[in-house]
């Protein structure tokens, strides 16, 4: 839990970001005035949103009161809707780039409202519980951009090349879009004697002075095109093209107690591109209509990772070096055909999805000479692929006033072939369905209640062997993984509390079965399926608006989320959490837009409670925080242009690292070390410029 000078710490950085006088005289609150209920929405037109000079359609998203973003879970194929935002009542048909990034191209004059709606109410499979449905219009040539740059006072360099541009256009029958972007990945730690190892007497074996780096960029081409024909018919054409380089690396001075030192350099180089294209058309046919829908995409990655020792006796260094090269791909078919009929609306949804993955991966040693010299390792180097068909169908009905029923059912037939020694070729029938029910009780108040069997992802990668040289893991690969299966429930109680804001309370539950953790496997550890497990929880979230009370044009956005996972574990049969469960999880935000001004200020907390990650050999714990705080002040007219600073952690928030190895399997087998990280984070500064041309 947090300390309670950490608590007194958040508490003063909100008290800063507010102490500033309230105004006592303004407009009628923007809120009740520019939004709109009806019998099956909530509705936020462009005037709501005015007072925060949104640039895109993100922008706006944001500031809608208690909604929170879900983009759901990456599956294989495409499948049904896993996002709860749709624009213009149409899901987003694309696996490489997320919604999100979408609405950030999509231009706020070109956004009539924001609909808040049950997704059971939208006809489209797989959504319940609140949907953010952007409503368009045409609104000729526009364009927009984003600078980001990012600084640290240490451990990680400064980033100055963040950002994006994009234009578009659209008329009544054309909308197109492109842009060209680079999302920047920085990161860094370090600390003087910040980590130490101990045996397991607590006797001091070694502390560390080290510096940890990771720096990525992704430069990303994109477009999209989409036609609208007099009859009808809409066709959408879109792809994206990127290039990825990542570094990341781990510079460590070893000092033995009593013994030499050592300087240890971790480096890990993860160099690549990628690129997607998809396609569909949604056309009339029959009494109903087809939309067909097809994907391309493919990536590839390679890149070494090196670990080398040198000692300050001149000894020779030893190290070693783990080098792979990825390539993967997948298309999708997909057909969704829906017609009316029986006084309700029906979807038969047909898919096949085809996956490949191939991998080589090559293992050496250093030599007294400084030459690297290669071991064996087959397991690490073969393919796997998978061809996978699902066919489900979808109805739904209104039964009542304010209540919708949407149910569906089905099923996916796949094939799993690998290449790798030992490969196997399976085939699997696995059903799938979900049933949802939506209660419009009042203006005020919505439900919703989802059941729903699942058939989770699997990572192909993990068929086969790998080796984790900064930890000094290797995981042996395993040939018999299947997808998890689950049973889930979900219950969304959403309140609307007019002019005070909102609160949304949504608790959850999964029954699984394959569930995916550390086994043990024949040559070592590697991830398995283990028979079931076992997920509970709710989440919580509310806006809460101050301008009731006089403060205009202020509010606080929180979230709070708990849950409690269980499995036996595979080598002591006792039950225990799932490795890294962030099973608790808190945020508050606070923002005021003064009024009679283009300024806007704020700041906010984060804490999170992780569990214990366990494998076969160690156990720790590996996490960060676990409290974030941060600031912002912003100008949304500096000669038009959006300007802003947000610093980060400035609670000296920590990279925590507690792990304990053994010398063997760790239910019967003593302490090999202990190890006890605790590295500083930095404060982070970035500094943002948007604006419109």
């Amino acid at each position: 839990m947090p300390s309670s000078r950490a608590l007194r710490l958040i508490a003063a950085t909100l008290l800063v970001s507010c102490a500033t006088p309230v105004f006592a005289k303004d407009a009628k609150d923007a809120a009740v005035e520019s939004t709109a209920q009806s019998a099956t929405r909530q509705s936020y037109d462009a005037a709501f949103f005015a007072r925060y000079s949104p640039r895109n359609a993100y922008d706006m998203l944001q500031q809608v009161p208690g909604f929170t973003v879900q983009i759901g879970q990456e599956e294989r194929g495409l499948g049904q809707a896993k996002s709860n935002i749709v624009v213009n009542g149409e899901r987003y048909a694309s696996k490489s780039t997320d919604i999100l990034t979408r609405l950030g191209r999509i231009p706020a004059d070109q956004v009539v409202r924001i609909d808040i709606v049950d997704g059971a109410t939208l006809g489209i499979p797989g959504l319940s519980g609140q949907v953010a449905n952007i409503v368009t219009k045409a609104g000729g040539v526009s364009g927009q951009f984003e600078y980001d740059a990012r600084v640290r006072p240490q451990y990680a360099p400064p980033s100055y090349i963040g950002g994006e541009v994009s234009i578009s256009g659209s008329t009544s029958s054309l909308e197109w879009n492109a842009s060209l972007s680079n999302r920047l990945g920085r990161g860094g730690a370090g600390g003087i004697a910040g980590d130490i190892i101990t045996d397991g007497a607590g006797n001091v074996l070694e502390t560390r002075d080290g510096v940890i780096q990771y720096r990525a960029d992704r430069p990303t081409l994109a477009g999209s095109l989409k036609w609208t024909s007099p009859g009808g018919t809409v066709a959408n054409l879109g792809g994206n093209l990127q290039y990825s380089t990542s570094r990341f690396t781990n510079d460590e001075m070893r000092h033995a107690a009593g013994g030499l030192d050592t300087h240890r350099l971790f480096n890990n180089i993860d160099d690549g591109h990628s690129h997607e294209i998809t396609a569909d058309i949604d056309f009339a046919f029959g009494p109903g209509r087809l939309k067909l829908i097809g994907i391309d995409r493919s990536d590839h990655y390679a890149g070494p990772a090196t670990s080398i020792s040198s000692y300050s006796d001149g000894s020779p260094a030893t190290g070693s070096q783990f080098d792979q090269t990825r390539d993967s791909g997948e298309r999708i078919a997909r057909a969704e055909l829906r017609w009316p009929m029986f006084g309700g609306d029906w979807e038969l949804d047909g898919e096949g999805a085809f996956n490949r993955y191939s991998q080589v991966s090559t293992l050496a040693d250093l030599d007294p000479s400084g030459v690297f010299v290669p071991i064996p390792f087959p397991e690490g180097t073969g393919g796997v692929t998978e061809d996978r068909y699902e066919v489900i169908l979808t109805h739904n009905h209104t039964l009542a006033k304010g209540l919708t029923l949407s149910i569906g059912g089905g099923g996916e037939y796949s094939t799993l072939a690998q290449s790798s020694p030992g490969g196997l070729v399976r085939s699997f029938w696995r059903p799938k369905g979900s049933l949802t029910l939506a209660w419009k009780a009042s203006d005020k108040l919505d439900m919703s209640l989802k059941l729903a069997r699942t058939v989770g992802q699997l990572s192909f990668g993990d068929f086969l062997a790998g080796v984790d040289l900064d930890q000094n893991n290797q995981n042996a690969g395993n040939v018999l993984l299947v997808p998890q299966q689950a049973w889930e429930a979900r219950i969304e109680i959403n309140r609307n509390l007019g002019k005070w804001g909102s609160l949304t309370l949504a608790p959850f539950a999964q029954s699984i079965e394959d569930y995916i953790d550390i086994v043990p496997v024949p040559g070592g550890e590697s991830r398995g399926n283990i028979p079931h497990a076992s997920l509970v929880g709710a989440e919580f979230n509310t806006t809460i608006n101050f301008d009731p009370i006089g403060w205009k044009g202020a509010k606080i956005d929180a979230k709070f989320t708990a849950q409690k996972s269980s499995f036996k574990d595979p080598l002591t049969g006792v039950s225990r959490a799932f490795s890294y469960d962030n099973d608790m999880h808190a945020e508050a935000n606070l923002r005021w837009d003064v009024p009679g001004s283009n300024w806007a200020l704020g700041g906010g907390f984060q804490w999170n409670h992780v569990q214990p990650y366990v494998r076969l050999y160690e156990v720790g714990r590996d996490y960060e925080g676990p409290i974030y705080t941060n600031m912002f002040i912003e100008n949304k007219d500096v000669f038009g242009l959006t300007v802003g600073v947000n610093a980060f952690n400035l609670t000296g928030g920590k990279a925590i690292l507690d792990r304990t190895v053994y010398d063997g399997l760790r239910d019967r087998s003593p302490v090999l070390f202990h190890e006890s990280r605790r590295y500083g984070v930095s404060n982070i500064f970035n500094f943002y410029v948007r604006g419109s041309f």
